[in-house]
Parts: structure tokens; sequence; C-alpha cells
């Protein structure tokens, strides 16, 4: 059986800041309590004792210190970057408090985002390339641990790619999700955005 987990960053706003709308035009880095989370991922995976095959990330700094954290803990060197797993782009969004974002938007474009992945009008998605992308990596063979981290505007795609929508497509900081397919090429949801 192959296993998928899809891990999005740690923190890159300490608790006392106000949070931002981050996209891919963003390049942040972990603050303290992400690169705590980042650990957290990095030991609850080593306690797993799972083979990883592949351990990838997008190319934003979050991400990339999120995946080495992880590999470090796991004995297993990330394996670099792949451009699909990249942050969406907000566009007048982006950097602007969510306050701002809502007004602009509304609550419930905020709504269909969080719930059925429908961009908000101004933001750059490229829905149709992120979900063949997942799907292409889904149809991949092999055995093995796929650990793969990302944002919260990219991992979504992974979900809807697959036709399911839990309750919430979001992915909190230093959460992850697990997919498992089987012999027979069956994807199937084994948890969201759990957080060890």
């Amino acid at each position: 059986m192959r296993r998928i987990f899809i891990i999005r960053h740690g923190n890159t706003f300490e608790s006392s800041a106000t949070a931002c709308r981050i996209g891919a035009g963003t390049d942040l880095l972990l603050v303290e309590s992400g690169r705590a989370q980042a650990d957290r991922l990095g030991q609850w995976f080593a306690a797993q004792k799972l083979t990883a095959a592949h351990l990838h990330s997008s190319p934003l700094q979050r991400a990339t210190e999120t995946a080495a954290r992880i590999g470090a803990a796991i004995g297993h060197a990330p394996d670099g970057t792949l451009p699909w797993l990249n942050e969406i782009d907000h566009g007048p969004d982006e950097g602007r408090p969510e306050s701002d974002v809502i007004a602009r938007i509304g609550e419930q474009a905020l709504t269909d985002w969080d719930e059925r992945g429908i961009a908000p009008d101004g933001w750059t998605v490229n829905a149709e390339a992120r979900v063949a992308a997942w799907q292409d990596w889904f149809a991949r063979g092999g055995e093995g641990a796929d650990l793969l981290v990302t944002s919260n505007g990219a991992a979504r795609f992974a979900l809807l790619a697959l036709g399911l929508s839990p309750a919430s497509l979001k992915l909190r900081t230093g959460a992850f999700g697990e997919l498992a397919i089987g012999e027979d090429g069956i994807v199937t949801l084994q948890a969201w955005d759990q957080r060890p």
C-alpha cells in the first residue's frame, strides 16, 4: 500500500502578530512556533517508522524549512521541490489582514473557498492544472510513504482531485492529511487536518 501525507508548513506569524493572507508572492520563513510545529511533525513521522519513498515540498522557504526539519527527524533528506505544490496567488489580497480580505470579497466567498475550492475574484489558482498534477501524483506506482509539504491553498486540490469534500478543505499550519492508495489504485482519505 502506498501512503501520501499532505503536510502544511508551520506558522509564519507569531500569535501576537496580525495574520495576513500570504500566498505565492510572499516568501516567509517559519517563526519559532512554526519551527516547533515542524519538529513535532518530524517526531510524529519518526515514531510511525514509515518508509519514506519521497519527501518533497513547494519552493517557498516556509515549506522547504518544514520539509528539512521533518527529513532530519526521519533520516531522509528532502528530494527537492515541486512547483505544483506552491501556494496560490492571492492577487489584491496578498499581504492584507483577513478583515480587509473579507471587506473586499465577503464572507461567502471565503466559505466557498474553504468548503468547495472556488477561488475568490482576483485570485490566481490554476485549479485545472493543480487537480491534474495531484491526479498524476496519485497515479504513480510505488510503495512506502510520500511526504509532500505544501500550503493550505495548494493542499485542498488533492481532495478536489479525488472528488472529496469534507466539511472543510482547510489544512491548518503544522497539520497533515493522509491518503492511502490500494493495489487496485483506489485512493481513500484516511485523515485530514490532523496535528501531532
